[in-house]
């Protein structure tokens, strides 16, 4: 259907050839192509209208609590984790997957702008970087020399150029330009029908509709842009991951990355408790349902609504 009504071989030559270089760049962006991507859409999108449930055969749990660290900021413990995670924050990154908008929040612009508190209308990107900059402070302070602590913001179409402009017009707040990394994910193209059908803009023939493919893309871009492999040269051990609309877990950031030294964890995530029916995504053991399989999984027990 995206060729119905091309004109004759000949015509509008530079618009079609417009045309295949976006395929030849989504289908290269994509792994498996445009061709697993439409078959994933596919599948999922019938397994959807089948009301096929992902966790079928498997019954959610609450993790089991040797498996939890409760940090409490006013105790003994929570100041030694904060001293385990200072001495080992000279190996820590920082990464952000901002590639939304605050339309659903009630706001015109992109969540880094959103103001992290009514009072000064400090936005969300300078609260990260304040803390970046403190932490960074402290440390070279103790060291004797200057510590540079990296930040990677994953943006979209939607939010590369303003978050540029937001970081190039106020100083990066305080954090050198060298620093941040700026990368932009890239789109897939948006579906129309259930059989996951690629749409036209209306406004142009020659170009398909596309849009971001969530904040996943983060990890495959730290691979693709080269930023991992750098980070490993340079010595890095930890990557502090950010939501792009929450600052609360900034207070206990350092704490949480010296149970995750302390502990030797691998992954660590940093939760808040849940009250019953409040729309936010939940960690939970999974245990199947059938059998005598003992193995458990930790994952997403519920669709993360809180990421928006």
């Amino acid at each position: 259907h995206l060729f119905d009504g091309w004109p004759p071989a000949g015509e509008a030559v530079a618009d079609k050839r417009r045309f295949l270089a976006q395929l030849a760049g989504l289908d290269s962006a994509y792994p498996g192509g445009l061709v697993a991507y439409v078959g994933n859409a596919r599948r999922l999108l019938a397994e959807s209208q089948a009301g096929a449930n992902p966790l079928e055969g498997w019954r959610p749990r609450m993790p089991s609590a040797d498996l939890e660290t409760k940090l409490c900021p006013v105790d003994d413990a929570f100041c030694q984790f904060e001293r385990v995670g200072l001495a080992e924050a000279t190996g820590l990154c920082f990464v952000i997957p901002a590639g939304g908008l605050g339309e659903r929040l009630g706001f015109s612009g992109i969540k880094m702008a959103l103001p992290a508190e009514i009072c000064t209308g400090t936005p969300v990107l300078q609260v990260y970087a304040g803390y970046i900059c403190s932490v960074q402070q402290l440390l070279t302070e103790r060291l004797g020399r200057e510590v540079r602590l990296p930040l990677f913001i994953m943006t979209s179409g939607d939010t590369h150029h303003q978050t540029r402009e937001l970081l190039e017009s106020n100083a990066y707040y305080g954090l050198c330009s060298e620093q941040v990394s700026l990368v932009e994910q890239h789109p897939v193209p948006a579906l129309g029908t259930a059989s996951a059908s690629l749409v036209l803009d209306p406004s142009d023939r020659y170009t398909l509709m596309t849009k971001p493919h969530g904040h996943g893309d983060v990890h495959a871009l730290l691979h693709t842009s080269g930023t991992a492999r750098r980070w490993l040269r340079e010595g890095r051990k930890w990557v502090m991951f950010l939501q792009d609309s929450s600052t609360n877990y900034m207070s206990t950031f350092l704490a949480a990355l010296g149970v995750s030294a302390e502990k030797k964890l691998a992954l660590n995530f940093v939760t808040m408790p849940r009250r019953a029916k409040m729309a936010l995504g939940v960690l939970a053991t999974l245990e199947p349902t059938t059998g005598d399989a003992s193995r458990d999984a930790s994952r997403d027990a519920s669709r993360d609504a809180s990421r928006d």
